[in-house]
């Protein structure tokens, strides 16, 4: 039965396109709670026969600006792992199993974990301001999310190591250029950009839809499962080193980390 609230995500239906916003502001860190929360929405649109799109935003200066981790502690919801899984990704790969098609609203940065839940959508539609950083390299660790498998898989190699080994952030125009967008748009026109381009694809045969995108699609979730499973297993050890504390402390007061192999 579909819920008008998950957590901090709203569901609204209206005719054949589902809008989830997220409401996390300003910046819309992440945590366990809210991708599976996230994960239970996209699941109950799954039973929805009406709906046959998805439209996802947020509520905030940020699309997701990550995890936040200057402030780890308080962040609630944090499940243990287990069996050298962690759980978070768990929920992350289940946004991958969504059967239905997802246009994202991005407005300001996409940080992260956040560019990572971007990138789950199949279509994103931006601001000029949007800005995109695979930025762990700066804070000591390995990129999660699965990024290191659908980043290359959207924008290539090279663009990918790019952004993974400099930490460097695309902004709109370059994003739209290298395909990390697929629409830029006046940040007063965002929404309603992103929920025509769900309206036009809600018009196609709905069985059809779900067929076609299926395909396109096959066996992503399963090679995200693997690559997260390996990117987490990287992110346990690099966590413990005192460059990731230093690289957290630089990035949280702007300036460039001062990192001791250690």
């Amino acid at each position: 039965m579909l819920e008008p609230k998950y957590g901090d995500v709203s569901v609204t239906l209206d005719g054949n396109v589902a809008t989830l916003e997220i409401h996390r502001p300003p910046h819309n860190f992440f945590d366990f709670v809210l991708i599976r929360d996230l994960a239970n929405a996209f699941e109950a649109l799954d039973n929805e026969t009406e709906c046959r799109a998805l439209m996802l935003c947020s509520d905030g200066k940020s699309f997701c600006a990550g995890a936040n981790f200057a402030n780890r502690d308080a962040q609630s919801g944090e499940a243990p792992a287990r069996s050298g899984e962690n759980p978070l990704y768990v929920e992350g790969v289940r946004l991958f199993r969504c059967k239905k098609p997802v246009v994202a609203a991005i407005q300001g940065p996409a940080i992260g974990g956040g560019l990572g839940l971007a990138l789950v959508a199949d279509f994103r539609v931006a601001t000029a301001d949007a800005r995109f950083a695979a930025n762990f390299v700066k804070i000591g660790i390995h990129p999660g999310f699965g990024l290191t498998y659908t980043l290359p898989r959207l924008i290539g190699v090279q663009r990918s190591s790019l952004m993974f080994l400099t930490g460097r952030r695309i902004e709109g125009k370059e994003a739209l250029a290298w395909g990390l967008c697929d629409q830029l748009v006046d940040s007063q026109d965002l929404r309603d950009a992103a929920l025509t381009l769900a309206e036009e694809i809600a018009e196609g045969a709905p069985l059809a839809l779900l067929s076609t995108r299926a395909t396109i699609r096959q066996g992503l979730a399963d090679a995200v499962k693997l690559q997260t499973d390996h990117e987490f297993k990287e992110q346990s050890w690099l966590f413990k080193t005192e460059d990731h504390r230093e690289g957290v402390k630089a990035v949280t007061e702007r300036r460039p980390g001062k990192f001791i192999c250690k």
